[in-house]
């Protein structure tokens, strides 16, 4: 009996021992299954994660785009502005930096400009966006008129009226210059008319407006009439206004000959303090009873020039002049270039557009030119055809062309205070003439 139990303990305890053992290989082999199952997790998690950073980068995202991928507007991109498009515009803003630093055309402008769209065509960020930075400064200054507001305001600190009340009839060039607003307007209404494009009457008066090389001007009228255009107007202008220098003087050579070049230009009189006080209110004043519309641009260009003229407020005087003007046209720039994108730019409507505004301001230029001319047929003191250019209002840069064309054939002919004349004369024209195209087709 005792036998037969101790057999019995044996074979419990074996049994009990053998049971354990199986339980530590069973727990031994779910315990190793597990780790190989976490490895395995975590493996192809890393590799998520890198297959996911992949696809957020520029490169990939410029080769292979988000198909659900929208435009700064909502709108669905192509496929070619999402990719190759933004190669293009990218490679432009190159090009503009070119311009501005090795050839110094107009940097102040055309460096935020082009920055600005070297921004905007950025994948992925969405920097041009509604809730993107250059977004946000677009509809901060532009889309309400700020930014314009506060440039002419610093212009007519910087103006001096002197030239234009020395020599009175070169406001005439001024004059002549705003003929490639309404002549690009007929153009323009002609162009729709036949088919070739599908503007309306305001849309055609916000693109002539460019005419005038004016870009806060051009700005203005755009937000009034036609603010679907307004990215495209805006880069339109002031793409123009920096490529003065280039645009300007092949027309000036074409219609003048050598000696007319060469025409020097009678000492301008000096002109006394009180008329300089006089000027900017009188002009306001007529704007006021005739043209109200035109009021909010020629107010702060009055403005600006009157806390000039007044000599008791040096401070504001400097403020609008240096920080204040130069703080704007960041922004501004920046708010322009935020328009280079290229679902915004290369669409027909915005080749169209600047077409259309190279074309205005092409005519613009020539008409100061011949302007010029004919004034020369009167008897009188003869006028330098060269100045009629700066009748366009991109100041002072178009004055600095007139003298810089002049220069090439007499080296002591100075013509940059008899441009200023027609320069400023045109700005005052290109507000004129938005106020007038606001007041008929608003």
């Amino acid at each position: 009996m005792k036998k037969i139990v101790f057999k019995f303990l044996a074979l419990m305890m074996l049994f009990a021992f053998s049971s354990a053992s199986a339980n530590e290989h069973a727990a031994a082999a779910e315990a190793t299954q597990s780790t190989h199952k976490e490895e395995t997790y975590k493996s192809q998690e890393m590799s998520h994660m890198i297959v996911n950073f992949l696809k957020s980068t520029g490169i990939v995202a410029l080769i292979n785009p988000d198909p659900d991928e929208l435009s700064a507007t909502g709108e669905k991109m192509s496929d070619f502005h999402k990719g190759m498009g933004r190669v293009i515009m990218i490679l432009i803003t190159f090009l503009l930096f070119w311009l501005a630093i090795a050839k110094g055309f107009e940097p102040l402008l055309l460096l935020p400009i082009a920055f600005g769209g070297l921004l905007a065509n950025i994948p992925v960020a969405g920097i041009a966006g509604e809730h993107g930075f250059l977004g946000v400064i677009y509809h901060m200054g532009l889309s309400n008129e700020m930014f314009p507001i506060i440039i002419f305001m610093g212009v007519g600190a910087m103006t001096d009226f002197g030239p234009l009340l020395s020599n009175p009839k070169t406001a005439l060039l001024g004059g002549a210059a705003q003929f490639g607003i309404f002549g690009t307007l007929v153009g323009a209404v002609a162009l729709s008319q036949a088919g070739f494009v599908d503007f309306t009457l305001q849309q055609a008066s916000a693109i002539s407006i460019i005419g005038g090389a004016d870009g806060p001007t051009s700005i203005f009228i755009a937000t009034k009439l036609a603010p679907e255009l307004l990215g495209a107007i805006a880069v339109a202008s002031y793409s123009y206004m920096a490529m003065v220098p280039i645009i300007q003087p092949p027309i000036m050579k074409a219609l003048t000959t050598e000696s007319e070049r060469k025409i020097k230009m009678t000492t301008l009189r000096h002109v006394s303090r009180l008329e300089k006080l006089i000027f900017p209110v009188m002009v306001l004043v007529l704007a006021i009873l005739v043209l109200p519309e035109s009021t909010p641009l020629i107010g702060a260009f009055m403005f600006g020039n009157f806390l000039k003229e007044s000599g008791v407020v040096e401070r504001l005087n400097d403020t609008l002049q240096n920080a204040l003007i130069n703080i704007t046209t960041i922004f501004l720039g920046l708010g322009v270039g935020s328009k280079l994108a290229a679902d915004q730019f290369l669409v027909p409507d915005t080749m169209f557009i600047m077409v259309l505004g190279i074309v205005a301001f092409s005519v613009g230029t020539a008409a100061g030119v011949l302007m010029a001319k004919l004034m020369n047929l009167f008897p009188g003191h003869k006028i330098n055809p060269l100045i009629g250019s700066a009748g366009v209002s991109a100041v002072p840069m178009a004055a600095r062309v007139s003298n810089k064309v002049g220069m090439e054939y007499d080296r002591t002919n100075m013509l940059l205070m008899h441009a200023m004349g027609p320069n400023v004369a045109g700005v005052i024209g290109s507000a004129v003439a938005a106020g007038v195209l606001i007041s008929l087709f608003n």
